[in-house]
């Protein structure tokens, strides 16, 4: 019987490589899949609205971009702490302009009064790690670049108090929000103050060096559990990290419950001269807040993470 080779084409074609069901799949010839974070929802600033938002570039060279959120009644002269928010998505999916990343910043910023910046880092795997890294500081250094009220964007020149800034993040991105304070340590930053970080549901290696599945297809470089960007236990300049407060959120039902609580407890045993806080919700699963945003839980971890953002 003779074989048919367009059929051993696609055969190979369709390939996989790599899937994270029911949210993103790829395949050996490169092609990519991405099921969530590809909705967008438009920004507003209708001046009935609650809070504001626009889209701004960040970096022209590699247009990394941000979605910027606002209480609408702010006055000029009024200045507010500064969110910088990274999504989660195994490094691979999601984005900042998708209904949950959108509403979950409009209620973040609504409830604490807050000006954020939700950042549309590149995605592994056409932008393979450390590139969200790097977007992600790069998005720092952009928001510091208003440090003498002459940068780029107006909402952050008028109402940003750039001596109160806060990074945050879920999943991967509270791995991203990590390593962005991490690195901010080494970083000159215009006169930026950090003083916060906001982990929920963090993505890190085990306490038995288990490593997610996802940043060795994100990161085809690591070394797996001794890469400090996925344990931060082997990290010897864990005690540098620049902030001084860090809020560790984790669920009870969540598959990186445990990854959170190890983190918790390497950063308090560590070198580090910060406070650590650890808030677990009961009964929920990993970023349960971004599908039911308004069941009580998820309405408490918003307000938990506003109080973490305002208190003094």
């Amino acid at each position: 019987m003779e074989s048919n080779n367009n059929d051993d084409d696609n055969n190979s074609n369709n390939e996989i490589a790599y899937e994270f069901l029911p949210y993103f799949r790829a395949y050996k010839d490169g092609r990519v899949e991405r099921f969530f974070g590809i909705d967008r929802v438009p920004t507003s600033t209708n001046p009935d609205s609650t809070v504001s938002s626009k889209d701004v570039v960040v970096s022209p060279e590699s247009a990394v971009s941000a979605r910027l959120f606002k209480p609408t009644t702010v006055g000029p002269n009024r200045r507010l702490p500064v969110l910088v928010y990274f999504h989660g998505g195994a490094y691979c999916f999601g984005s900042p302009f998708c209904a949950e990343y959108h509403n979950h910043l409009t209620s973040l910023v609504a409830e604490a009064n807050i000006i954020a910046i939700s950042v549309d880092y590149r995605l592994a795997p056409e932008y393979p790690i450390p590139i969200a890294y790097e977007d992600s500081l790069a998005a720092l250094k952009w928001v510091a670049s208003h440090c003498n009220g002459q940068g780029p964007e107006k909402w952050i020149n008028d109402n940003a108090d750039l001596q109160r800034v806060f990074v945050a993040g879920d999943s991967a991105g509270a791995n991203i929000a990590h390593n962005t304070a991490m690195k901010a340590g080494e970083e000159e930053l215009a006169g930026l103050k950090l003083i916060g970080a906001c982990l929920v549901h963090p993505d890190f290696a085990s306490k038995e060096g288990d490593v997610p599945k996802p940043w060795f297809f994100a990161c085809p470089g690591t070394s797996g559990s001794s890469d400090p960007r996925i344990n931060p236990a082997v990290d010897l300049r864990l005690g540098r990290m620049r902030c001084g407060r860090v809020l560790v959120c984790v669920a009870g039902k969540d598959w990186a419950k445990e990854r959170g609580l190890f983190y918790y407890e390497t950063l308090r045993k560590s070198e580090w001269t910060g406070v650590a806080e650890i808030v677990e919700t009961e009964g929920e699963e990993h970023v349960f807040h971004l599908f039911n945003p308004n069941c009580e839980n998820a309405v408490n971890l918003v307000k938990r993470l506003a109080y973490f953002i305002n208190q003094e």
